[in-house]
């Protein structure tokens, strides 16, 4: 059983290219299938004194139903932003899986 994932653009329309990226980064968190049973993760399009940007949000959901939020991540590339909000919840579950272990669950 894989990984689900919802996917939410705020303040654009969206793309398949950054659909895509989300799919195969989505890929990555498949050997914490174990601690996740979901993700949520919202694009949404800001614009700051520098330009337009990208801001990418992504929250874990585990099996027992427990929400872990994660930091924002952004960039002017939707798919950069993507790419650091999946590399954060990759660090992330290591380190919860590392303890998670070391507690012998």
């Amino acid at each position: 059983m894989g990984i689900g994932m919802q996917i939410v653009y705020v303040g654009f329309p969206g793309a398949a290219r950054i659909e895509a990226e989300a799919g195969v980064q989505l890929l990555r968190l498949m050997r914490f299938a174990a601690y996740v049973n979901n993700c949520h993760l919202a694009i949404e399009a800001m614009h700051g004194p520098n330009g337009p940007y990208y801001d990418a949000r992504l929250d874990i959901v585990t099996p027992d139903k427990q929400f872990i939020p994660l930091p924002h991540c952004s960039d002017k590339d939707p798919e950069a932003a993507v790419r650091a909000a999946f590399d954060y919840a990759e660090r992330e579950l290591a380190h919860r899986g590392h303890a998670f272990l070391r507690l012998g669950n």
